[in-house]
This record gives structure tokens, C-alpha cells and sequence, in this order.
């Protein structure tokens, strides 16, 4: 006598070891890198998608898309308006953190710390920009994920 189970318990055994989440990124089918990856290819300047190109050209100009993996970076007219919005909030979150430091911990008046705070929030911003761009990228590509460029045929 054969003890084999009967054949409806050996597809449903093989149903759920091949089906069953073995951890939290397999339970929400993320298949895209962790927030930790997309932070380090953010200060990297790298694609947000591959990880594998610089989403910078030259200084001060963005790439179209990623020679790698074709994600496309300046998507519309007016996509640019999240990297604006990354660029001035960290730009008013560091001169707030200056601005306590100053005040609270080396006890520096008011009048004097306006001399510090002048030139960053001149320079920070224009320091900032490409790594504005990349930060906005990377949320965007972990929001909807970030489309592909398809030359066309004329292009060719």
C-alpha cells in the first residue's frame, strides 16, 4: 500500500510553498529597491530606476532620460516644480537648524546670525539643485515609478 497523499494535497503543499510570502517585501510584491537604496542613489546623483547613470549631464543640466534604462527624468512642462519644492524646503530646514544652532547652543544675538544666514540661503540652493532633482526623481520613481523613453523612428 502506497502512503502518498492523495493528489489535490500534494498541488495545494506545492500551491503555498511557492505562493508563500517569505517576508514583508514578497507580501507587497515590492520589487524595487529599499528606501535605504533610493536615499544613497539620490546623494549619488545616480537613476533612481537602475542605479547605474549619473541623472546629471553637466552642471545645472538634468538628462532626459537614463542612458541605462531609459527612465525618462524631465517628464512634462512643470515636472520640475517638485524639485523646486525639494530645493527650497530643505534649504529653509537648514537655515532653521542654523538659525537654533546659533541661537540656542553658542548664544549668538539675532542681528549677528542674520550675517550667517544670508550667504547659505544664497549658496545652499545653487549647491543643492542637482541633488533637488535626484531627491524629487527618487520619491516620484517610488510613488508611480518613473516611465521609459522610446525614440522615435525620425530620431533614429
Amino acid at each position: 500500500m502506497d502512503h502518498n497523499p492523495p493528489p489535490a494535497t500534494l498541488e495545494c503543499d506545492l500551491f503555498e510553498q511557492m505562493f508563500r510570502p517569505r517576508s514583508f517585501r514578497q507580501l507587497v510584491k515590492l520589487n524595487f529597491p529599499s528606501l535605504r537604496e533610493f536615499a544613497l542613489r539620490s546623494i549619488r546623483l545616480q537613476c533612481p530606476a537602475c542605479g547605474r547613470e549619473s541623472i546629471v549631464e553637466r552642471p545645472f543640466q538634468i538628462r532626459h532620460h537614463c542612458p541605462s534604462c531609459s527612465s525618462i527624468f524631465k517628464r512634462e512642462e512643470g515636472f520640475f516644480v517638485g524639485a523646486i519644492l525639494a530645493n527650497v524646503v530643505t534649504t529653509e530646514l537648514a537655515l532653521l537648524v542654523v538659525t537654533f544652532f546659533a541661537l540656542l547652543i553658542l548664544d549668538i544675538s539675532y542681528e549677528n546670525v542674520l550675517w550667517f544666514l544670508f550667504p547659505i540661503a544664497v549658496i545652499f540652493p545653487i549647491a543643492f539643485y542637482h541633488h533637488s532633482w535626484s531627491l524629487w526623481l527618487a520619491f516620484d520613481n517610488l510613488v508611480e515609478g518613473l516611465p521609459k523613453y522610446r525614440a522615435r523612428r525620425d530620431e533614429w
